[in-house]
């Protein structure tokens, strides 16, 4: 077929771009369905750590317990930030989108690795673990520096998540807040094509190294049309208020043809599969908070919309408020999310070495054809 007749699809909305064992999902279905490497998301997020999600992410195997226990200690002991990135953190401006500095951050950590070219299996996924355990390491520290306080150092006998929110808070966290934080990592830890998954894998593609791929992630996440989109949704709660308030507000927000944060998705229909489970913990939270009427807005909100429009709240909009309950800090929403996406990131990455070629898709023409050239001094 002439490539000037061929089809369009903008944005790639239903295109399949490769085969892969990594993620099963299926919008369509009611309710939705959402898989790792074949388990049910509402099986495994509230039941296993982030330990066992990255092993399955990486490995392709949920571990044994040996197995978890030495795939921890790998992760453990690659938990540690380097001096140079910590000065890197020193360094660039307070006011730079912590997204951009998280990239920044990482381009350095990945220049700094002897290993960096190397491109065969164990070097990818002793990468991919490297970055795994750093990811959670550079965030708690890009908000320490912030606030002007000392880098919390990593502590060996916390768990992932647990040591996550020691070295943001540098205290130790309550159980329910390390329970949630460990299930809000693993409904993050992938989910499929989404944009930041499909730039590392065009990356990747062209037998870049998996630092440059990450990092192409990271700019893709940092978008507010993707990552970015759960910074904007505590904003909408909090800019309507109140419950006696989200009526008027929804309606006005349509009638103003104005997009709402945190609803609508491309690839869910029926509902987003990760959703009940942070809105379920969004309740639980709400219980012992002072701030208890935020979910309330949020239940509310998320009932006039669909009612309205028949859009669906996806994972970004109880999110926000699940972080915000918890404490983390608001400007760093979207770099958490890159801290559990970070597997998903990685085990596309790993697929796509395995049996790459080189992702180049075409695009049609439409501009002017056949111009008579005018030489400069004719112009």
């Amino acid at each position: 077929m002439n490539a000037s007749t061929e089809q369009v699809i903008s944005g790639l909305e239903g295109v399949l771009a490769c085969e892969s064992s990594v993620t099963f999902l299926d919008g369509l279905a009611d309710p939705s369905v959402l898989e790792y490497r074949g388990y049910n998301i509402h099986e495994i997020a509230e039941t296993t750590s982030f330990e066992e999600i990255a092993h399955l992410m990486l490995v392709g195997t949920l571990p044994t317990a040996v197995e978890l226990a030495a795939f921890d200690a790998k992760l453990k002991a690659n938990r540690a930030l380097p001096p140079e990135a910590a000065r890197l953190l020193d360094m660039l401006p307070k006011a730079a989108h912590p997204m951009a500095t998280l990239r920044t951050v990482v381009s350095l950590i990945g220049a700094l690795d002897p290993r960096q070219e190397e491109k065969d299996g164990p070097a990818n996924l002793a990468k991919a673990i490297r970055l795994t355990a750093l990811f959670p390491t550079i965030v708690a520290a890009q908000h320490r520096v912030g606030q002007g306080q000392q880098i919390v150092e990593a502590d060996p006998s916390l768990g992932h998540a647990a040591n996550y929110l020691y070295m943001l808070n540098g205290e130790r966290a309550t159980d329910v807040a390390i329970r949630t934080i460990d299930t809000a990592l693993n409904l993050y830890a992938e989910h499929e094509l989404n944009a930041s998954t499909f730039a590392v894998r065009v990356a990747v593609g062209t037998l870049s190294d998996l630092y440059s791929a990450i990092v192409a992630g990271i700019a893709a996440l940092k978008g507010p049309l993707h990552g970015g989109a759960a910074d904007d949704s505590i904003d909408v709660l909090r800019e309507i208020g109140s419950v006696a308030n989200v009526e008027a507000w929804v309606d006005k927000a349509f009638a103003e043809k104005r997009l709402i944060s945190g609803f609508g998705h491309r690839v869910y229909k029926t509902g987003d599969a990760r959703t009940p489970h942070l809105r379920n913990m969004c309740r639980e939270l709400a219980a012992s908070s002072s701030n208890a009427e935020l979910v309330e807005i949020a239940l509310a909100t998320e009932d006039a919309v669909r009612s309205r429009k028949r859009l669906v709240a996806n994972v970004d909009f109880y999110a926000a408020a699940v972080l915000y309950y918890l404490g983390f800090p608001l400007n760093l929403f979207t770099n958490f999310v890159a801290s559990s996406r970070i597997v998903g990131w990685s085990a596309h990455a790993l697929e796509q070495y395995e049996h790459n070629r080189i992702i180049r898709p075409r695009g049609r023409y439409v501009g002017p054809r056949e111009q008579e050239f005018v030489t400069l001094d004719r112009r």
